[in-house]
């Protein structure tokens, strides 16, 4: 662990750190000085613990205004344990970010999951990717929705430029175009589709509307219906499929 990442050490008083997991380092870029490395924290219930401290205080007043005392004296732990599992503040937000995505990344393919299982269950026939792509997005209402916070700090810092998180943005947002691209895959093969659309762009679309519509209802219009906001985001997918 680099020194200058690794910040004072653990307070005594406060109880001992928590231990470093072995294991390899994700690098998200390695060609440049401004590499940056997510450390895997002690335990899946400290991660969460800090991810819902971290997303209150950044709902409040945004990344840049929330310091590491706060969100370790929100989150029950030391200071030092912070410290000592994430090195540093802009490591911490990355590690959080990469927290809220496995969360959405989870919901979503359990759907998609459900739908394989399912199509191959013997006689009973294969799910329709068109209700399985509604399903996900529903998954993805429901996760605006229980963690609205998270939305905002996304659409706040995925599109400022310069960001001190664009490399973690890059790479997180690939893996959730991913498992979109894997939904439209699948309706392309059981629909004629529009070969004339952008299959980039109608992932990129679906995929920013889910966080828009989604943040636009817990704020600004909390008395649209999940149902409506779903329907208007398969509005998008609906006119990929040629009639």
């Amino acid at each position: 662990m680099s020194p200058s990442l690794q910040g004072p050490g653990p307070d005594p008083a406060q109880g001992p750190a928590l231990d470093p997991v072995p294991g390899p380092v994700l690098r998200l870029r390695a060609d440049g000085p401004a590499e940056k490395k997510l450390r895997p924290a002690r335990t899946n219930a400290t991660r969460q613990k800090l991810f819902d401290a971290s997303m209150e205080l950044i709902g409040e007043r945004g990344a840049a205004g929330v310091t590491v005392d706060e969100i370790a004296a929100a989150a029950g732990v030391s200071k030092g344990t912070v410290y000592y599992n994430f090195g540093s503040k802009s490591d911490l937000i990355a590690q959080l970010l990469r927290h809220g995505v496995d969360i959405l990344k989870a919901r979503l393919m359990s759907v998609g999951s459900a739908g394989a299982v399912h199509a191959g269950a013997g006689d009973l026939p294969a799910a329709d990717p068109l209700l399985t792509m509604e399903e996900m997005i529903g998954q993805a209402m429901d996760f605006m929705a229980d963690y609205p916070s998270f939305a905002r700090l996304w659409v706040s810092e995925n599109w400022r430029a310069p960001s001190e998180w664009r490399d973690t943005f890059a790479v997180l947002r690939a893996e959730l175009l991913a498992v979109i691209g894997g939904a439209i895959e699948s309706v392309a093969a059981a629909y004629p589709v529009d070969r004339s659309i952008s299959r980039g762009s109608l992932e990129t679309a679906i995929f920013g509307a889910c966080f828009v519509v989604g943040l636009d209802r817990q704020t600004y219009n909390p008395e649209r219906t999940r149902d409506q906001s779903v329907a208007a985001i398969m509005a998008i997918m609906r006119g990929y499929v040629v009639k």
